[in-house]
């Protein structure tokens, strides 16, 4: 730099005595005449190097003159660049701020922290390099390479439909009826260079596709299952089918479940599923009657004919006791239910109950006024 300023006041100079090498402003030198054909300094023509309204024969510095001697001031002889002072010897401190401001520039773009839970993904110039590894990395400086770091083991959450009215998610199932679902998509990232470089959008990306996958699941099962006990395996299936379909976008993208909140008919039929599902409710508890009665007549009927061979079995073996024996308790079983007393003649004496026939008497007419109003 000294070298290109040392020899600029000599092309000054050189410059100062005019364009045609003389020190005279005429095309002859100091002899040459002037405007008006008689030589002289004044009169001759004015020198282009000095400054407007200076005379031909000052010796004041010319335009050129002050430019060079304010560029060797900004470049080190005599000031500071771009302001900064100058040191204690005279030179300038622009080379150590340029110094500062490389260093500064390497450290901060070439030293990249990765935490635990992260992975950093490096582009070199705009394209994949690497993936770095917890801990500190080293990378050339920016904006050669550029490090992208995700976090590999949050759990994110995608919830989609809703449970107010105004933003149904409807579904066909495979019995042609319409449920409204709510429903929510656990994932994380499973390959940071993947889901980087090839997913534009991944969370409009995943809400596609788990909208696809619950509509392939549920159109193949019928209403009750996605309203009642079959939401698991729903769930099941759209994971799987997800991941399926996650997997052939190379997403690197891992699901890590999916959650039915909200399985209900449509709003504008609600009051009639409601009389539908009760109508089915009281179908099957009659019917849990009916078969509940079946049950009990067969088991009657089945303890009968067990009884009934056993005694037959004992009527094998005694004839005449198990006759008597069974018109006795058929005799107890007749007059356990009439109302007369048969005393054989003897040593007995006749009693009769006077309460119990008067409260049975009393109870008659009360009997037969339940019938009556039962019958009618």
């Amino acid at each position: 730099m000294r070298r290109l300023f040392g020899w600029m006041p000599g092309i000054a100079s050189a410059m100062a005595q005019g364009p045609w090498g003389g020190k005279g402003d005429g095309p002859e030198g100091n002899d040459g005449p002037g405007k008006n054909g008689s030589g002289g300094g004044s009169d001759g023509p004015r020198n282009p190097w000095t400054q407007p309204g200076k005379p031909a024969g000052s010796k004041s510095p010319s335009a050129i003159e002050e430019l060079l001697r304010k560029s060797r001031e900004s470049f080190g002889q005599g000031g500071g660049f771009g302001g900064l002072p100058p040191r204690a010897n005279g030179r300038a401190l622009w080379p150590i701020a340029v110094g500062i401001v490389v260093v500064l520039w390497l450290v901060l773009t070439s030293f990249h922290r990765v935490g635990p839970q992260e992975r950093g993904v490096v582009t070199l110039l705009g394209k994949y390099s690497r993936t770095l590894s917890p801990g500190i990395s080293l990378t050339l400086p920016a904006p050669f390479e550029a490090v992208r770091t995700v976090d590999v083991e949050e759990i994110r959450t995608i919830d989609i439909g809703s449970a107010s009215a105004e933003s149904e998610n409807l579904v066909l199932t495979g019995d042609q009826n319409i449920v409204d679902l709510a429903y929510s998509v656990r994932w994380n990232i499973r390959n940071p260079e993947l889901y980087l470089f090839q997913l534009a959008d991944p969370d409009a990306s995943i809400r596609e596709v788990a909208e696809s996958a619950m509509r392939s699941v549920v159109a193949s099962v019928s209403l009750d299952d996605a309203l009642g006990a079959g939401r698991t395996e729903i769930e099941q299936q759209v994971e799987q089918r997800m991941q399926e379909i996650l997997d052939g976008y190379k997403s690197g993208i891992r699901v890590q479940g999916v959650a039915i909140k909200q399985a209900d008919p449509p709003a504008a039929v609600n009051d009639a599923f409601k009389e539908v599902s009760a109508a089915q409710q009281t179908a099957q508890t009659y019917l849990n009657e009916a078969r509940a009665a079946a049950q009990q007549v067969t088991a009657k009927a089945q303890g009968e004919a067990a009884a009934f061979d056993k005694v037959y079995e004992q009527y094998r073996l005694a004839p005449d006791v198990t006759r008597r024996r069974m018109y006795y308790e058929t005799m107890e079983g007749v007059l356990s239910t009439v109302d007369k007393t048969i005393v054989e003649s003897g040593n007995v004496t006749p009693f009769l109950p006077l309460p119990e026939l008067k409260r049975r008497a009393q109870g008659t007419p009360q009997s037969a006024a339940n019938a009556t109003e039962e019958g009618q």
